[in-house]
């Protein structure tokens, strides 16, 4: 675990749990601060496993429960009011986390209330706050979430299906076409970037060999993912063929937004992850394809991360100010009898 951050002896504190694909984030924060600021955190640099039963729950908690001691140490405090756990794969693969994690977290901090919510969800309260709108969360994968808040609208959401079946537009999916335009190239086929091609090798050694080296690692999201810079900087450089694989996504990205975005004047769509960390070559086209079809929208940056989405949702769920819709999938609420 990583080293805390900040100090204090306060009463009534919540818990903020950010778990996806890089680790951990824990972070604790006072459940009267209308801003949920983070007064102390850890990191955990091993992602949570996944086995035949869905996200495993004990893997989670031999991680969490003890950077949540010590956390409750380090500020003085017996235990936690309210806990938020935003989790990748919680939507799909969370049935164990459910049906474990509430009586771990009562008997071990007295926590009353707890909510486990998909990442997205996390995303978008760090994003947007409660406010209504959409949130795209794009890093290695992408989904859309948005909400007009109401309980018959509940939540949208699109995208999310995974590298083989979705994220279009997202990290793996952009390098992945960038590594395609590579061995067009390589082939001599129309479609083909010399430039992302010499990219290719520098990253990757001769371009015959990355199917071998690719194709049966577990992780092959992420290291398609890791081409998506060199995608970039040969758009910035004026690669055509790499321009337009940013174009292409920006254009899924946008139409990701728009199916999940709640109709009005006013609406806002927040970029949340770091697939936006680069900037303008996928910016600039997001912006376009956006007016195109959302005219009335305006693009913004995120207010905050999952985790300070996950502070502010157990602060607000502590205070009994929660009005972001709940779902069994997405954002699940339980109120606990402390153990």
């Amino acid at each position: 675990m990583g080293e805390a951050t900040g100090r204090g002896a306060l009463r009534g504190q919540v818990l903020g749990v950010d778990s996806g694909g890089s680790g951990l984030r824990i972070a604790v924060a006072r459940a009267d601060d209308a801003e949920a600021r983070p007064l102390a955190l850890r990191t955990s640099h091993e992602p949570v496993r996944t086995g035949p039963e869905g996200i495993d729950a004990d893997h989670l908690l031999t991680q969490l429960l003890p950077a949540a001691a010590e956390l409750a140490r380090e500020t003085g405090v017996d235990g936690f009011t309210a806990v938020c756990v935003g989790a990748a794969g919680m939507a799909s693969l969370g049935e164990e986390l459910r049906t474990r994690l509430p009586g771990a977290l009562a008997s071990a901090f007295g926590v009353r209330r707890l909510a486990l919510a998909a990442d997205a969800v996390t995303a978008y309260a760090g994003a947007l706050g409660q406010r209504a709108g959409a949130v795209l969360a794009a890093g290695t994968g992408v989904v859309a979430l948005g909400t007009d808040l109401t309980t018959d609208g509940g939540w949208r959401r699109a995208d999310g299906w995974g590298h083989l079946l979705g994220d279009c537009g997202g990290g793996a999916w952009i390098g992945r076409a960038g590594l395609e335009a590579a061995l067009r190239a390589y082939d001599g086929r129309p479609g083909g970037s010399t430039a992302l091609l010499a990219c290719a090798e520098a990253v990757f050694g001769p371009v015959t060999e990355l199917p071998g080296a690719l194709y049966p690692r577990p992780d092959r999201p992420a290291v398609l993912a890791s081409f998506t810079p060199e995608v970039a900087r040969c758009a910035t450089a004026d690669d055509p063929v790499a321009a337009g694989i940013l174009r292409a996504a920006a254009d899924h990205l946008a139409g990701a937004a728009a199916a999940v975005c709640p109709p009005g004047a006013g609406r806002v769509v927040a970029c949340s992850g770091g697939l936006f960390d680069m900037g303008e070559p996928l910016l600039a086209p997001l912006r376009t394809a956006l007016a195109e079809r959302l005219p009335d929208a305006r693009l913004t940056a995120a207010a905050g991360s999952p985790l300070d989405g996950a502070l502010a949702l157990a602060a607000a769920l502590d205070r009994d100010r929660l009005t972001l819709p709940t779902d069994r999938k997405l954002l699940q609420i339980t109120r606990l009898a402390p153990g």
